[in-house]
């Protein structure tokens, strides 16, 4: 199949380990695409936070995703990510797939200094994670039955990251998806109330859901252990991605994939299923 040259050429996947990455490594290698894992535990390591780990990590890559890692709304991440797409493409890659967040005026900061380039780009402009509830810090809350978080009433068009990996594999690999920017998200909006009553019910148990003050979750984040600068980015993103600005629905799965987005309910009876909520599960 005719892939635009791309046959033979490694493809750097970073954030690699993480929830979009990993399965965009994978949908890559069952197609039988070179794949390198862009990681701190990856061979040859990449860190973000040490550009001396970035030329090995490039070397023969014709096509990188790039995710970086906590956020594109964490300081300093415009300067990295805009030196690594310089970087990049000096080493010859041609193709830069940059996984971006609806609402975030950083990430699109960032967006635009890939845009600024001479590579060709594809931007995925992602609402929030449905994983987030089974593969982040929100598990063991939910698990616990008790679910604290600093947002409001506004509904988010949650988003499948199966959605979003196989975008981003399309646009590797593909032609048809040159210079275009996908805005992602969900086929309905949702509020955390929503999502938590859903869960709840697909596992047949009682899972409160309280809209907890900022301050006192950030100072709970901290008890916890997570770093301050981590707790503060936490609290930005509730307080300002999720306040109703990205409540409208976008039809960035249905444009680059020609189908519709995966719904939550599915998402939840899979999940469910896995036993990680607790609860009843097939």
């Amino acid at each position: 199949m005719a892939n635009d040259g791309l046959e033979n050429d490694v493809i750097l996947v970073l954030g690699g380990t993480g929830k979009t990455g990993r399965r965009v490594a994978d949908l890559l290698r069952q197609a039988g695409k070179p794949v390198r894992i862009g990681s701190r535990t990856a061979e040859p390591g990449f860190d973000w936070q040490d550009r001396a780990t970035w030329g090995p990590a490039l070397l023969g890559v014709k096509a990188a995703y790039v995710a970086y890692q906590p956020d594109l709304a964490a300081p300093g991440a415009l300067e990295i990510v805009d030196a690594f797409f310089h970087q990049a493409i000096g080493c010859g890659v041609e193709k830069l797939v940059l996984l971006s967040g609806r609402g975030e005026v950083e990430a699109e900061q960032a967006e635009q200094a890939l845009r600024a380039t001479v590579a060709d780009w594809t931007i995925l402009r992602a609402s929030w994670f449905y994983q987030n509830f089974s593969e982040g810090f929100l598990v063991d809350a939910i698990a616990a039955g008790d679910v604290a978080l600093p947002s409001g009433p506004a509904a988010e068009p949650f988003v499948d990251v199966d959605d979003i990996a196989e975008i981003a594999f399309a646009a590797l690999t593909q032609s048809g998806h040159s210079r275009q920017l996908y805005d992602i998200t969900g086929p309905r909006a949702l509020t955390f109330t929503d999502a938590i009553g859903e869960i709840a019910q697909a596992t047949g148990r009682n899972i409160r859901f309280t809209a907890a003050p900022p301050a006192a979750f950030r100072a709970q984040l901290v008890a916890s252990g997570v770093p301050a600068a981590e707790a503060d980015l936490v609290i930005y993103l509730f307080t300002t991605v999720l306040d109703g600005r990205n409540t409208p629905l976008a039809d960035g799965v249905q444009r680059a994939l020609g189908h519709p987005p995966r719904d939550f309910s599915d998402y939840v009876r899979r999940t469910a299923a896995t036993g990680v909520w607790g609860g009843h599960h097939a």
